[in-house]
């Protein structure tokens, strides 16, 4: 494929994800909102709970974490205590290598706890990273403490095939009948993936990397085995690899289900020590004609009360970019996954070097089957090239039931429960990149998101979650510790129209309050639900609680109460419109009809008013959620100010103020301005004419009255007349000189521009010569 056609495709496919339907969730809590409280365990100096198991009792969560292994006792719904730690550090020669393979010894040079499983009833089994080398040892259930040697040091054993050497590498494992399935990296560079069975008495196998049963860089996120179904025989592993089947342009991330056979003991002659069972096959999760979603993140199974099981994955794309960033549920039945395995094979042909559909002879035993007693080197032979299915598993109603833009889900866990009228419900619990919680219920073919919940300050991925259904709790690991979820809080919902707009399957209306029906024990045949549609009966407006006035939660209640406000007129008043679902729409009716247009509608449905006389009256915030209208928000503005009046202390306005007093203080300083100004003005030119008086310093008619006996005698120093006797070789400039007899001082006049003059020290720039006497005059200078 032409690199610009693959770039059109891909294109063409990101604009299909824009323009699919995204669900929203009804709901949204932040952080510390009162309507679903949290409880929390962190340990200091403990970071990275990203492992979990939970005792057979129910009463103790064991969490690996980095260096460190912990006991949690979770007996108490309300809290979660230490019940004990097990510090599992690296010793300092590991570390020392560590840091000489280059790695860092701040962030990759622990021991980052993998596996943690329950190899019987006295012991666990554990595997770490151990400073890139990877090792195992066993827990003491008793005393809670790792099994020593005789010398008392740790019985450490090698984990090299069972856990990464790389923390940031995925892997999976699981016990079965005491021995240890797992998939992960088996070498340092991490390009050799692996799954293997080890422990028990029987004999080791493993993938063959020789003839690349999985592809350098498979990424393993969940093993299963179903211990009371049709196919208990079998684990199935789930991971993500490049498909080497598919000629494209670019390099094809796909998500795959791998099975083996716990029957399997190896061949004799060919394929020794290596699995003679093993086959995988391509998981699609695609909406018809729409972008596909490739990259597998993790698994679910939730065995059925038919002997079947379904596997709920989340997925999302390789090629996320922008906005187009998105994420799907895709569930798989077990039959469709064992209808895959029985289909053809694919094959490889080295003439052409591509894939193709294997139409040869079918044999007996069918390779791959997990068929009693050895096969023959001929269907060995054939299993070593012949691994790979042609048929793809497609999702129930082949199609996802969950499609959400923006949202890259990490992790997901599902709990089966009942509906008041019985049928079953399955409840989905999904953890994203961002540290948010979705909750969400399959109804029919799709998914409705029941809410959403922020469970971190800062944005951080979701490492892991386990349910405890007999709880009703959900726990979640993350970087710094572990976080307890009621599955639901139904007192939130204080209305008959709110509990069934829900959707929730937990949750039901008694006629009285909205209640959790796993907790009741009467008959519950009365109560109204509606799970499939979420369509309020005719009757909760009869069955709904009387308004009451208190302080309104975010998500509480529908805020029927009315609320009487007395501003002045003029004012700007600002009324908002809870707005708890996101999926209701909104709109302002006043006095009975619709808001008219002089009234200012804002993004947020928060309506502003400017109270005058004819804006008196009353404002209702009306929410329309799936055909079911009922007020939010309810407001009264009388039409003036009167003695007596009630005002709402609660509601949020903005603070009622009149602009006389910004009005006058605007004109104040625009006065004190102009005033200022003309100040200058004036100062400026009294500056000027006091120094021009200064330098003429004395009377201008006096001066004007001798003016015919006056010889001008330039000032500039520039063109002097011939000197016509000794003493006119004294005066230097040309200068003024009277001509009376008298011995009057005068001055200097001075004409246009006196930038010249220096008023303060009444002084001229030029230097002017001393002055003889001359016809009887002086000329006097700087007087």
């Amino acid at each position: 494929m032409e690199p610009c056609r693959f770039s059109r495709l891909a294109s063409i496919l990101m604009l299909s994800v824009a323009l699919a339907v995204d669900l929203m969730p009804r709901l949204t809590f932040r952080r510390g909102d009162s309507s679903r409280l949290l409880t929390s365990f962190s340990r200091k100096g403990v970071l990275n709970y990203d492992t979990f198991l939970l005792s057979e009792d129910g009463a103790t969560l064991y969490v690996g974490a980095r260096d460190t292994i912990v006991a949690l006792e979770i007996s108490n719904p309300d809290s979660i205590q230490l019940k004990g730690e097990i510090p599992w550090e690296p010793t300092p020669g590991k570390k020392v290598e560590c840091v000489f393979k280059k790695k860092s010894n701040e962030t990759e040079c622990f021991n980052f706890i993998r596996i943690l499983v329950q190899l019987n009833e006295t012991h666990l089994y554990t595997c770490g990273t151990y400073a890139f080398s990877p090792t195992c040892a066993y827990v003491d259930l008793e005393n809670f403490t790792l099994v020593t040697d005789d010398t008392g040091q740790p019985l450490l054993q090698e984990g090299k095939g069972l856990c990464p050497f790389d923390p940031r590498h995925q892997n999976t494992a699981i016990i079965v009948d005491g021995e240890l399935y797992t998939g992960t990296m088996n070498n340092f560079q991490g390009n050799e993936p692996i799954i293997s069975r080890t422990l028990g008495s029987r004999t080791v196998l493993k993938t063959d990397s020789f003839l690349t049963w999985l592809h350098a860089d498979a990424a393993f996120v969940a093993s299963f085995n179903l211990p009371s179904s049709l196919d208990e025989d079998k684990v199935y592993f789930f991971f993500q690899e490049t498909a080497k089947e598919f000629d494209f342009f670019e390099k094809l991330t796909v998500s795959r289900v791998a099975r083996v056979c716990k029957n399997d003991v190896g061949g004799d002659k060919v394929l020794q020590k290596k699995w003679t069972t093993f086959l995988k096959t391509q998981l699609s999760c695609a909406e018809p004609g729409q972008f596909p979603y490739t990259v597998i993140q993790h698994v679910f199974a939730l065995p059925q009360p038919d002997g079947g099981a379904v596997f709920y994955g989340v997925f999302s794309s390789q090629w996320q970019a922008g906005n187009f960033r998105s994420s799907a549920v895709c569930a798989f039945t077990l039959n469709a996954i064992t209808k895959a395995f029985n289909g053809k094979y694919k094959e490889l042909n080295k003439e052409c070097s591509r894939w193709m559909t294997y139409s040869g002879p079918t044999m007996d035993p069918r390779p791959g089957s997990c068929s009693v007693g050895p096969s023959s080197d001929k269907a060995l032979t054939f299993m070593k090239d012949h691994f790979l299915m042609d048929e793809k598993v497609v999702p129930a109603n082949n199609q996802p039931l969950l499609v959400k833009r923006n949202v890259k889900y990490t992790q997901i866990t599902v709990h089966q429960t009942r509906s008041v009228s019985g049928a079953l419900y399955n409840v989905m619990f999904m953890g994203t990149d961002k540290g948010f919680l979705h909750k969400a219920v399959v109804a029919g073919s799709g998914a409705h998101i029941i809410e959403e919940i922020q469970l971190f300050e800062k944005p951080e991925s979701i490492r892991n979650l386990l349910l405890s259904p007999e709880k009703g709790i959900l726990y979640v690991g993350y970087s710094k510790g572990v976080l307890q979820i009621p599955l639901t809080n139904c007192s939130i919902y204080t209305t008959c129209g709110n509990c069934i707009l829900a959707r929730d399957p937990y949750c039901a209306w008694d006629r009285h309050q909205c209640r959790d029906i796993r907790q009741a024990s009467e008959n519950m045949s009365n109560w109204l639900q509606d799970v499939e549609n979420g369509q309020p009966d005719p009757g909760c407006q009869q069955n709904g609680v009387k308004p009451r006035s208190f302080s309104r939660a975010r998500n509480s209640s529908e805020g029927s109460t009315i609320k009487i406000l007395n501003p002045p007129l003029n004012p700007i008043v600002r009324l908002p419109c809870p707005q708890a679902s996101a999926l209701a729409n909104y709109s302002w009716n006043y006095t009975d009809q619709e808001a008219d247009g002089g009234l200012v509608i804002e993004d947020d449905k928060t309506l502003v008013v400017v109270v005058q006389r004819d804006t008196a009256g009353t404002y209702e915030c009306w929410a329309n959620e799936n055909g079911y209208r009922h007020p939010v928000a309810r407001y009264l503005i009388s039409s003036g100010h009167r003695e007596g009046d009630l005002q709402s202390p609660a509601l949020l306005l903005e603070e009622q103020r009149s602009y006389w007093v910004q009005f006058v203080t605007v004109t104040v300083l625009l006065s004190m301005t102009l005033a200022v100004a003309v100040a200058l003005a004036f100062f400026s030119y009294h500056d000027k004419l006091k120094a021009k008086s200064k330098v003429q310093g004395c009377s201008l008619s006096e001066a004007h009255g001798k003016g015919s006996g006056q010889e001008k005698v330039p000032l500039n120093g520039s063109q002097s007349p011939p000197p016509q006797g000794p003493e006119d070789q004294h005066h230097g400039p040309y200068q003024e000189l009277a001509t009376d007899g008298a011995a009057k001082a005068c001055c200097i006049r001075v004409e246009g521009d006196s930038s010249g003059v220096d008023a303060d020290n009444n002084q001229l720039n030029s230097s002017l010569a001393n002055g003889e006497e001359g016809q009887g005059a002086t000329a006097a200078v700087g007087i």
